[in-house]
């Protein structure tokens, strides 16, 4: 279970990774004319009905349902893509309030709230799964001759179809019961006001080594149980001070507290490791401050210093606390970086969005004297610290071929041996920054040789699954990877 809810967990990363499109575009409009929302000027109503084109929660919901289809299908075919679109379309149309009330013989005032926001990201996740099951059941599948013309790949979007009638008859009684306990969770969250901001922190970055922080962040960020915190935001559709409070608090922590805590990881590292500790941090910590992508720092150290992870997760939560109290609010399209930060300092919902800077400096030391003292005190085993029997030997050869001619291809070539090549390696995927592999046989891997590389982590999260967190770049090394399998 745990298994397919992580491959969820980044099939989910695809449509998300949409959103910094339509940040960007709306963030331009909005700064353009952030006074008249495009009214008062051509340019910055075409880039801000652009980019809500995107956040709009019914395409949103769309975006979901293609992407979750397309990841969770077993070799990622375009027709998957379109049974999820299909699946979407069966169950939102069946379940809208003007069928519904048609069904049920009445008038569409007496049919249940719930209908009313069936187009959202919960059906859309849904209806990508269903519509993956079916792809992966049918899409091999020969009919007779006289049908053959319906065979394979065309069958799918129909078996979709079928099965999206039978969801469509169970989320009928089902939906409401659902719609009803997310908007009571969220509510019961959002009614604790910043402490709730807060617990929602903490669970965040918990739940982030599982990759079902997804899960969690769809309550509160989209329009799941009605708080959509990241649409409200941008669309400027909320209350000043209290819209964007599960988005401010990531601020300080991505921008400053985590660069910070590279800064001293990067002190407190052996002196004869203190140069590949730098390059690690360097570019893990860049990475936090300017696009708010967090994972290649994290699982640098969350899996060597586990309790360090829970004290970050514990300041993350403090950070929303704080932010929320005092209604300093700024949003994101795709994570709390300086990017989106700039882009959304001048949207009518910010309110005093600078003081999140003078928060994140603040941060920063903390981060940075309460990482120091807690590595040196326990002597954690963060980068650059690990015992001398764990530290690769410098190897010459190595070296050289992950830094001339393709880099990636070095690197590939090197994990991929070190995963156990093609006797052990079964399948390899990725998401935004972990390899994800299957091996034959978990004893046949080298991790010595795969974190000789310069990787920031490994995480063997089953007996024959493992990930390999590489970074932004992993699609270039999953590519080369792909390219000595075949």
């Amino acid at each position: 279970m745990m298994k397919y809810l992580q491959k969820l967990g980044r099939s989910l990363m695809l449509p998300v990774a949409v959103l910094p499109a339509a940040a960007i575009l709306m963030g331009i409009g909005y700064w353009i004319d952030h006074d008249g929302w495009g009214s008062g000027n051509v340019f910055a109503a075409f880039l801000i009905k652009a980019g809500s084109s995107i956040l709009d929660s019914q395409n949103m919901s769309i975006l979901f349902a293609v992407g979750v289809a397309l990841g969770m299908s077993k070799d990622k075919d375009g027709s998957a893509a379109l049974s999820g679109l299909v699946a979407f379309l069966v169950t939102t149309t069946l379940l809208s309030t003007d069928s519904v009330a048609m069904l049920l013989s009445t008038d569409i005032a007496n049919v249940n709230p719930a209908f009313e926001k069936i187009e959202n990201q919960f059906i859309g996740i849904l209806s990508g799964i269903i519509a993956s099951i079916m792809y992966n059941r049918f899409s091999h599948v020969q009919l007779p001759d006289a049908l053959a013309f319906f065979s394979g790949k065309r069958l799918v979007p129909i078996m979709t179809a079928a099965a999206m009638l039978v969801a469509s008859a169970a989320l009928f009684f089902i939906w409401p019961i659902v719609y009803t306990a997310l908007v009571s969770f969220g509510e019961g969250i959002s009614g604790l006001g910043a402490t709730g901001a807060g617990l929602y922190g903490f669970f965040n970055r918990l739940l982030i080594p599982t990759g079902l922080h997804h899960a969690l962040n769809s309550v509160f960020w989209f329009d799941v149980a009605g708080i959509n915190d990241i649409g409200n935001f941008w669309a400027g559709t909320g209350t000043k001070g209290v819209t964007g409070m599960y988005q401010a608090g990531f601020f300080p922590i991505m921008m400053f507290g985590l660069p910070a805590a590279a800064l001293a990881m990067y002190h407190t590292a052996k002196t004869k490791r203190k140069k590949q500790a730098a390059s690690l941090m360097l570019a893990a910590g860049f990475a936090a401050f300017f696009t708010g992508v967090t994972e290649p720092l994290e699982f640098a150290f969350m899996f060597l210093a586990p309790a360090l992870y829970v004290v970050h997760a514990a300041l993350t939560g403090l950070s929303l606390f704080i932010a929320a109290t005092f209604h300093w609010t700024a949003g994101f399209g795709f994570s709390a970086g300086f990017v989106d930060l700039v882009l959304s300092f001048r949207l009518p919902l910010a309110n005093q969005p600078y003081m999140l800077i003078v928060q994140g400096l603040v941060f920063a030391v903390i981060y940075y004297f309460l990482f120091r003292f807690l590595i040196v005190k326990f002597n954690l085993k963060t980068p650059g610290r690990e015992d001398d029997e764990d530290v690769a030997d410098e190897d010459v050869d190595g070296v050289a071929s992950t830094t001339t001619g393709n880099k990636f291809s070095g690197m590939a070539a090197t994990i991929f041996d070190g995963l156990g090549g093609d006797a052990n390696v079964t399948s390899v995927d990725y998401c935004a920054t972990r390899l994800r592999v299957e091996v034959k046989d978990m004893n046949a891997v080298n991790q010595k040789k795969i974190k000789d590389t310069g990787v920031p982590g490994i995480n063997v999260v089953g007996p024959q699954s493992i990930q390999v967190i590489v970074g932004t770049n992993v699609q270039f090394v999953a590519d080369e990877i792909e390219k000595i399998r075949k």
